[in-house]
């Protein structure tokens, strides 16, 4: 029943956003946009942006695995995080123990190590996501005060333009994010049974410090993040109302996308393509047209996550 309800649920939630969203939606123009309005060559040239970032998660976390005595294979540790976020498409969370488990079947490597590094690699993402952050509020001030001194709106003229069923999609996300991240810290006491365990998370939590070639780590850890935003800022010159708004705009509705995604659903989908959308429109694109870009973009971009994880999963399968 706990099975069920953790994978059902947040299939359940994100398709009641969808919906919510695409109630009423004229599905045909879906076809019609792909087929006439949309810059094929460009949304082609966004899609190595999206396999980057994965073979460099890869190739940081082989990096990372060092200090703790483990060597596994640079193309071992790249499936694993292709497997990794393929699966986490079924069931939201799951890909960062199943890649542990990937490495320790494939290379042998210890599942404790492995799991210490993880959660290195997701202190190191999130002090890069909170500094973009920063940077993007600080230059986006500036922006926002003349657009509404220029426009005569104000605040809450640009809440007034949002439904009720807005604002409570808005405080669910919010809600279930927190609640998700609180049910992920207190799942990790599951791990530190056994003083070998406890060692082997604590190795992998200080590998950081003793990784060579730091700035190469860095490097890869940048780059992660720089691939996912050309992966999404690429895709707005792919239509015309979006391909006028310029890098800072895209780097907004990219920041916003990132917390959304901590909604548990798969590959963020509702959550993603409201607070997207909702970015888009604060910017002067259309709803419609706003609701059209993040379900093609976010339809393809999942299509191309789902793919890496079944060569992902072919590469478990084959022999070494």
């Amino acid at each position: 029943m706990h099975n069920i309800l953790r994978i059902g649920m947040p299939v359940l939630l994100g398709g009641a956003i969808l919906w919510w969203m695409y109630r009423g939606f004229q599905w045909q123009a879906v076809w019609s946009a792909m087929k006439v309005d949309m810059h094929w060559g460009l949304m082609l040239l966004s899609m190595p942006f999206g396999v980057l970032p994965q073979v460099l998660r890869g190739l940081r976390w082989r990096q990372m695995l060092e200090p703790t005595g483990e060597h596994p294979r640079r193309w071992s540790c790249i499936n694993a995080i292709f497997l990794s976020y393929g699966s986490s498409l079924v069931v939201p969370r799951v890909g960062e123990v199943l890649r542990c488990g990937y490495l320790s079947r494939r290379e042998g490597t210890k599942v404790s190590h492995a799991l210490g590094t993880v959660v290195t690699e997701r202190v190191v993402d999130v002090l890069l996501v909170l500094l973009l952050t920063l940077v993007t509020v600080l230059f986006q001030v500036p922006v926002f005060v003349r657009f509404m001194g220029r426009t005569g709106m104000s605040l809450q003229g640009i809440l007034a333009r949002f439904s009720w069923q807005g604002y409570l999609v808005t405080a669910v996300c919010i809600a279930v994010a927190l609640a998700g991240g609180w049910h992920v810290l207190r799942r990790f006491h599951v791990f530190d049974r056994g003083r070998e365990t406890f060692r082997g998370l604590l190795d992998g939590l200080t590998s950081v410090r003793n990784v060579r070639h730091k700035g190469l780590f860095w490097f890869y850890s940048v780059g992660i993040w720089v691939s996912y935003f050309l992966h999404f800022y690429l895709t707005f010159y792919c239509f015309s109302y979006t391909s006028a708004l310029g890098p800072m705009p895209a780097l907004v509705a990219f920041v916003v996308g990132t917390f959304a995604v901590l909604v548990p659903t798969p590959n963020g989908a509702g959550p993603w393509h409201f607070a997207v959308k909702t970015v888009l429109m604060l910017y002067g694109v259309d709803g419609t047209d706003g609701a059209m870009f993040v379900l093609i973009v976010h339809s393809l971009q999942t299509m191309l996550v789902a793919l890496l994880g079944v060569l992902g999963a072919i590469g478990m399968l084959r022999r070494s």
